[in-house]
Formats: C-alpha cells, sequence, structure tokens
C-alpha cells in the first residue's frame, strides 16, 4: 500500500513537481554501442549514464531496503509473449528511447528521494528537488487482453461494497480472526481496538476507503485471478499516472518505428480521482476549519500537493500522540487544529508501532468523529485471513444477495486455505512450488515460497502449536512471461518479465447515501520472471502501464 504532508494528493513515492531544464540549444548526445554496455556522453565534461544489457536469465536490480513493499506473489511463467520485435528494435533508437524517457521523467516530476544520497545529504526526499531520481519504469507498456481489462474495473464497485459490508459485521471480523489473534500479536492489537470500538457503539456515519485491488492473468487457465485486496496506504496513485502519460508520450513520439497507438493505453487519474475523494470526504465532515491530516512515517519520502483548497498537515503517530487531544464532542484535534479526514500513508505494519506511544495514537483516532481512511473495521476486512474466508462457500452470500455479483466476485478468486485443511497441507508439503504461504502482514517481503514451504509446513506439525493460524496458503499464480525493457537508476535492462495489474477503487458513504463507489484508475507492476519478490520500492519491480491487445 504505499504509499502523505501538509498537501492532499495520495501517493507512495514521491510525486512532488520536480523540474529540471533542458537546453533545446545543446548538442544532441553521441552514442556508442557493444553488445552488453552503452554510455549515453555529451560532448562536455558530464558524467556518463551507463546502460547496461544483462542476458534475458540475469537481472542487475540491487534491492533496496526501506519504505513499503507491495509484492508481486509468483515469478514463473509458462510462455513468453512479446507485443513487440524486442530483437528488431536497433540500438539507436533504443537508446533514444531511453533518453527521450530520462528527460521526460526530469520534466514532469517521474522522481523520487535518490537513497543513495538521501543518508549521505538527510535531506534527499523531504526537501524538494534535493537528491531526487526517477522512479522505475518499463519503457514500453505491457500488452494485456481488453475483456480482463474491463472485468477488473467491472469487478471494482463490487469490492468496495464488499469492504463496506464485511467492516459492518463487526462479529464475523471477530470470529474469523479469532484463531490469528492468539498468535499474531500485531493483529491482536488491531481487534483490541475494534473490540473497544464495538463496546462504545462506535458507529462511523461517514466511511471512505480507497482501495486497491490486485490480479494477475493466469495463463494455462486464461482466468484474472486476485492476488489480494488493499484497504490502507493503496501505493503508488500518483506515479502510476505519470508512467501512463510517459509512455503514451514515446508511443506518439516514436509511432513511425513502433507501429503502436498511444490510445490503446486506457487513461489513467487515479491521483486525481483519490484526491477529490479525500475532499468530498472533507466535505462531508462540514466543517470548513477542519484539516486533512496524513499519517505518515518516521523518514517519509512523499512530498504532496494541494489542489482542492483543503488544508492538510502531515503527523507521525507519535506526533499525534504527544499533539492530539479527543474533545467532547469527538472531534480530534492536532496541535490545537481540528481534523476532519485522517488518511494513513503508515500503520499497516508491525514497525510503525514502535512503542505505546504509536498505538495510543490509533486508539485516539479511532475514538474521534474524523473521518478514517481506513477505520479499523475497513483495515482488518483487507486482512489475508479475511480474503480466505470470504473465498469459502456460502460466505459472500452473508454479504450479497445478488447472484451475479457473488458469480463476478467468485470468478475471480484464486484457491484460498486456512491451515486447518489436512488434504492442502499434505498436497503443499507434496507439491510447494504450486502455493504461497503468507501472514497476516501488509507490504510484501513477507511470504514464503518453495521448499521454504514444505520446512515451515513440516516445522508446524512437529511444533504442534497454533502457530498455523497466523498463515494462510493461496494458489500460485503462473502468468504469461513477456520480454520488455527495464529503466533503474538511469540503467536500462533488457529481461524477461511477468506483470501485476492493480485496480484503484473510491468509496466515500454519509449514513446511507453512498457519495462515491468508482473504479478510480490503475497500476501496473512489472518484474524479472526470475524474482519471488516483487515490489517497486524493494528495487525487484518497475512501474508499468498496459496496452490493450
Amino acid at each position: 500500500m504505499g504509499v502523505g504532508s501538509s498537501h492532499s494528493l495520495p501517493n507512495k513515492t514521491c510525486s512532488s513537481a520536480f523540474t529540471a531544464t533542458f537546453d533545446p540549444h545543446q548538442s544532441p548526445p553521441s552514442f556508442s554501442f557493444n553488445p552488453n554496455t552503452f554510455f549515453f556522453q555529451r560532448p562536455c565534461k558530464r558524467a556518463r549514464t551507463q546502460l547496461s544489457f544483462p542476458s534475458a536469465s540475469s537481472s542487475s536490480f540491487v534491492p533496496l531496503t526501506s519504505g513499503k513493499v507491495d509484492q508481486v506473489e509468483t515469478q514463473v511463467g509458462s510462455a513468453v509473449r512479446a507485443m513487440y520485435d524486442f530483437q528488431g528494435i536497433d540500438e539507436e533508437l533504443l537508446q533514444r528511447m531511453v533518453y527521450d524517457a530520462l528527460v521526460w521523467s526530469s520534466l514532469h516530476g517521474l522522481v523520487v528521494g535518490d537513497r543513495t544520497v538521501m543518508f549521505k545529504l538527510q535531506r534527499s526526499g523531504t526537501v524538494p528537488g534535493v537528491g531526487m531520481v526517477h522512479a522505475p519504469f518499463a519503457l514500453l507498456p505491457m500488452p494485456f487482453p481488453e475483456s480482463h481489462w474491463q472485468q477488473a474495473c467491472e469487478l471494482t464497485p463490487i469490492f468496495n461494497e464488499l469492504v463496506d459490508r464485511v467492516s459492518l459485521d463487526g462479529k464475523f471480523l471477530q470470529e474469523a480472526l479469532s484463531r490469528t489473534k492468539k498468535v499474531d500479536s500485531f493483529t491482536s492489537r488491531l481487534l483490541d481496538i475494534h473490540s473497544k470500538m464495538q463496546e462504545m457503539n462506535k458507529e462511523e456515519e461517514i466511511r471512505l476507503g480507497l482501495h486497491r485491488s490486485d490480479y494477475m492473468l493466469d495463463e494455462q487457465t486464461k482466468l484474472l485471478l486476485q492476488i489480494e485486496l488493499n484497504t490502507i496506504s493503496s501505493s503508488f496513485p500518483g506515479l502510476s499516472c505519470l508512467v501512463t502519460e510517459l509512455h503514451r508520450s514515446l508511443l506518439n513520439h516514436h509511432r513511425k518505428h513502433l507501429g503502436l497507438d498511444s490510445k490503446m493505453i486506457p487513461g489513467n487519474k487515479a491521483v486525481t480521482q483519490f484526491a477529490e475523494a479525500l475532499a468530498k470526504a472533507w466535505k462531508e465532515y462540514n466543517n470548513p476549519r477542519a484539516l486533512v491530516m496524513f499519517v505518515v512515517q518516521t523518514e517519509e519520502r512523499n512530498i504532496l500537493y494541494n489542489t482542492h483548497d483543503v488544508t492538510t498537515i502531515r503527523k507521525t503517530l507519535a506526533e499525534i500522540d504527544a499533539e492530539g487531544e479527543l474533545l467532547s464532542d469527538g472531534t480530534l484535534t492536532v496541535g490545537g487544529q481540528p481534523v476532519s479526514v485522517v488518511y494513513f500513508r503508515a500503520g499497516y505494519a508491525p514497525t510503525d508501532y514502535p512503542s505505546e506511544s504509536e498505538w495510543r495514537a490509533r486508539l485516539l483516532m479511532e475514538q474521534s468523529s474524523a473521518v478514517k481512511c481506513p477505520s479499523i473495521s475497513y483495515h482488518l476486512a483487507g486482512t489475508k485471513k479475511i480474503q480466505q474466508e470470504l473465498a469459502k462457500p456460502n460466505v459472500l452470500e452473508r454479504f450479497f444477495e445478488n447472484k451475479d455479483d457473488i458469480a463476478n466476485l467468485r470468478k475471480c478468486f484464486a484457491g484460498l486455505w486456512g491451515l486447518d485443511d489436512s488434504n492442502i497441507i499434505k498436497d503443499a508439503i507434496e507439491r510447494p512450488e504450486f502455493f504461497v504461504m503468507k501472514p497476516q502482514r501488509e507490504g510484501g517481503g513477507n511470504n514464503i515460497y518453495a521448499n521454504e514451504i514444505r520446512e515451515t509446513l513440516l516445522r508446524l506439525q512437529k511444533e504442534g502449536t497454533e502457530e498455523d493460524a497466523a498463515y494462510i496458503l493461496m494458489q500460485r499464480i503462473f502468468p504469461t512471461v513477456s520480454p520488455t525493457f527495464l529503466m533503474r537508476d538511469g540503467i536500462c535492462h533488457r529481461d524477461n518479465a511477468i506483470s501485476e495489474l492493480g485496480i484503484y477503487g473510491a468509496y466515500l458513504r454519509n449514513k446511507e447515501k453512498v457519495i462515491i463507489n468508482e473504479q478510480s484508475g490503475y497500476l501496473m507492476r512489472t518484474k524479472v520472471s526470475s524474482s519471488n519478490e516483487g515490489g517497486v520500492a524493494a528495487g525487484f519491480a518497475v512501474l508499468d502501464s498496459i496496452y490493450l491487445t
């Protein structure tokens, strides 16, 4: 989920307006090429940007270590397809496309704080324009069937409504997570807050959800299968829009050589639609003096801007504990200022709560009348265990009567099982390569694969504890492998890759009135096919867009 400030547009990695200057009268770049490495070099004394092309069987990505990791959860594809003739793209054209993409990124703010200078300057990503580097991206969009794109978009309002209905069923949430609570201290603390809200008969009259449902297209079955549903800190709505525009620009500029139509890249207004949802929630709260507050991590590198004339602030959980106060009428104030909307860009991982101070802040916000995005019940509705429970027979019928909606949801469910299913456990031990083992964690980097699944399951069986309740098993999805060009730190990698499509959804309700329930843009993430991990922030994946086929 990913990625907030004293401003109002949600975005996991920095989407601040970064402006670079480019001299059109300067001499054009000169190029030299060999099969493995080439350089951009201007006829002046400047550092050269090296671009290397490893073989398809390897990748030179170096994992980074901070920030929330959004994970692409499978890595083995069953076929290789290409929308472009990658071998037919001559090196001079490729070099010019790379150069154009890097210039475009600098001019249009497709940039993030550079961690390589962050620790030296202590200001990269916090002071606008200091220590910036282009965000990792694919040079060309990834082909994607239009029928499955439409399916994913049409599912979004149904999933939005499902989250809202599940969040209102406190008994279901508590019972479904009761075993997990015994062995997972983080989930236990979240459930404790939820229980306190139930005891108070706390009702969220205004409910705001900014979600993202992630999918992969299974090559063998040709089914679009859901990976997970994110209900807290859904990442990259800002940068994903910019990558879409970058790809449209490149396809227009090089259309003669590529033969691709930029109109086949769907429009992406995720950041605008998320901002509008936050602004409408502020309006529904009906206090013009109140602020929108972004809850951020201590080392937050996102810097956002305001387009709706709504005053916003950025606070860590520790700062909210120190400065926050709950008035007798339920109003939350921070630093003496009333808060109307709380947007969580932090609070999804145990590391966000290093002390009791952070937990006090979370409870304080939940007790208030401020609109929480997400509320504690929305947060719990997005856990892995709830995803698995909803996939059980007859559970969706608890929340929906419309049979078509139920059928459409079930069609995209991958296989999901609890570890109390002995037959599945036996199968996973014998054939672990067909499963993914997931703990109740957001942010990626926590999943278990292949032989580690067998080892973990055998250990749990031997110990005979209830620790198995902390995990679920999921069918491993095998998407199509496609060749592509991946850009990171000015270096272009040619590699085979797989992709994961995330569809953003916005939902706003005031009592019985649904104000917003819509699909709100998309996120495409592409990673090398040889990697289990897939986080953009972690250095394994890049931002991408889709080309409808």
